[in-house]
């Protein structure tokens, strides 16, 4: 499992290093506002799951248009393929998504996008 919060997701690096650790499934607690919401929430989970060959799950507050800070809400889970699991829309909601661990390895088979990385072209170390 991989853990990051809201604006870490837009860093694709950070979700490639905690999938070459080991992740099978990114979990992103986030308050995307209904600027970033509606323009980017879905294609940020589906991009981090399509480049990473993993799960994304984002997990958001309801809507509360009278709240000082409106939240775009919108929880959602994606498959390593992109498909969308289960998304919830603005109002609280209990979402159930069954995460299929043997999704990753299919979807890496047929298209191999972590085995074909040109790692002699670049590093990445340790901080």
């Amino acid at each position: 499992m991989g853990l990051c919060i809201c604006f870490d997701l837009r860093f694709e690096e950070l979700a490639r290093c905690m999938t070459l650790r080991g992740a099978k499934c990114l979990f992103v607690p986030a308050a995307f506002n209904m600027t970033t919401g509606p323009a980017h929430w879905e294609l940020l989970f589906r991009q981090r799951a399509v480049d990473n060959q993993c799960f994304t799950v984002g997990v958001s507050p309801a809507r509360n248009t009278g709240a000082s800070y409106e939240a775009y809400g919108n929880s959602i889970a994606v498959d390593p393929w992109g498909a969308v699991l289960c998304r919830a829309g603005a109002e609280a909601a209990v979402l159930y998504a069954e995460l299929d661990l043997s999704r990753i390895d299919a979807v890496r088979e047929q298209l191999p996008i972590l085995s074909a990385r040109r790692t002699d072209l670049y590093q990445l170390r340790e901080l």
